[in-house]
């Protein structure tokens, strides 16, 4: 009795999802709609077969197959009235020309108002940015011309990102705007180091999103976070070349909302500029708070800063310093950062002097020289008071408050 009772109860668990998937998956092959790879721009089969996918009651796929497809640019916008999905087997790609993009201020590929929503199938969207970057200069150019994004995901819930790749996007290789319940897995993401302002994947003003059995290589921040994000796990992800993992640059926007509970966990850098980092701009109006920080098991092979707390990030002389930033960071644990720096300052803590950091534990540092250890192989603390325990080398602070 207990067994059939035990059976009945699982069953009972499991038969929506049976039915789930028992229910038929209707196919919206863009090559059976008159798409042809190789040169002829398919975004207006694209658009045709993505509306009819939408409205479509159940289950549905947009499946651009092997081969090759030139896209000019395109919106792929909901509602969805059923789980989609948009499975790439093929190459998609992008004008060189980023004069070229018939929506000037747009991204190349966006992507909103989806709830329900999947991209698999192992193929590419490759930006062909390689021109773009040599005509990059915003960093001393305010009116510079706005890039494209590779893929721009807004409005999103309950989606997942996995088995394909962004490479040499023209901009940000893709964001993740203004979601919730996002995980992206085993999404790579390919550029050279010297591509410019090419972030992996930035996030802002999401909650519960995952970024999972990744590798990312580009020429700005692996994975950028920005303000009002929630609940941000990032796990198992190799990054470089790249600039790290950053959370910020914030302040220079007094509406920027507070950020809280991001963790990097069982990552691997290798010869990135930074590893783990948070940046704010001093003299700036943002009052935000940054907290429960959480970096924790991070193999450093040959990266210049492991971790990073700079509250007096301005870079390229474009602010001054003669205010602090007036962000409070809290709540930040540091645990089991091991490998090669390949700077005598390995650990970063300049916090803010109006606002100290406030509950930092550092635990088991074991880094070492890229070379030799050098006699001035150490840590930067400024109005930081860290708790540490375990191993630590570099030594952490010069006066740290011992774990008892």
């Amino acid at each position: 009795m207990e067994i059939k009772l035990f059976f009945s109860a699982v069953l009972l668990v499991f038969l929506p999802f049976l039915a789930y998937h028992a229910e038929s998956v209707t196919v919206f092959d863009i090559s059976k709609y008159g798409a042809k790879p190789g040169g002829e721009d398919i975004s207006p089969v694209l658009a045709k077969v993505w509306k009819e996918a939408c409205e479509a009651t159940n289950a549905s796929k947009v499946l651009i197959p092997k081969g090759t497809w030139y896209l000019s640019q395109i919106r792929l916008v909901g509602p969805n009235k059923a789980p989609l999905e948009l499975e790439v087997q093929g190459t998609v790609e992008a004008n060189p020309d980023y004069t070229k993009l018939p929506q000037k201020d747009g991204q190349w590929i966006t992507i909103n108002y989806l709830d329900g929503f999947t991209i698999s199938g192992g193929g590419v969207f490759d930006g062909k940015g390689e021109q773009a970057w040599k005509a990059n200069d915003c960093h001393k150019n305010p009116n510079c011309p706005k890039l494209p994004i590779n893929l721009s995901l807004n409005f999103i819930k309950n989606a997942i990102i996995k088995d394909v790749t962004t490479k040499d996007s023209k901009n940000f290789h893709c964001n993740c705007i203004s979601s919730q319940n996002v995980t992206f897995q085993r999404f790579t993401i390919s550029a050279p180091g010297e591509s410019i302002n090419t972030d992996g994947i930035h996030i802002a003003r999401v909650s519960n999103v995952k970024v999972l059995d990744s590798n990312i290589g580009t020429g700005d921040d692996c994975i950028s976070i920005g303000d009002e994000t929630t609940d941000l796990h990032i796990e198992n992800v190799k990054c470089g070349p790249g600039h790290g993992i950053s959370v910020g640059s914030m302040g220079k926007n007094p509406a920027e909302k507070d950020v809280t509970g991001i963790t990097v966990k069982k990552c691997t850098f290798t010869g990135t500029s930074n590893g783990v980092r948070v940046k704010t701009w001093p003299n700036a109006p943002a009052t935000l708070k940054i907290s429960n920080l959480h970096f924790e098991d991070l193999t450093m092979n040959n990266v210049s800063y492991p971790v990073v707390i700079d509250q007096q990030y301005c870079p390229w002389n474009l602010c001054t310093k003669d205010k602090p930033s007036l962000i409070q960071i809290s709540g930040l644990t540091v645990k089991n950062v091991r490998g090669t720096a390949n700077t005598k300052e390995a650990l970063l803590f300049s916090c803010s002097s109006s606002k100290p950091c406030q509950n930092v534990q550092i635990s088991d540092i074991d880094l070492k020289y890229v070379n030799s250890i050098p006699a001035n192989f150490t840590t930067v603390c400024e109005n930081v008071k860290p708790t540490v325990s375990g191993k630590q080398i570099p030594p952490i602070c010069p006066t740290p408050v011992q774990a008892s």
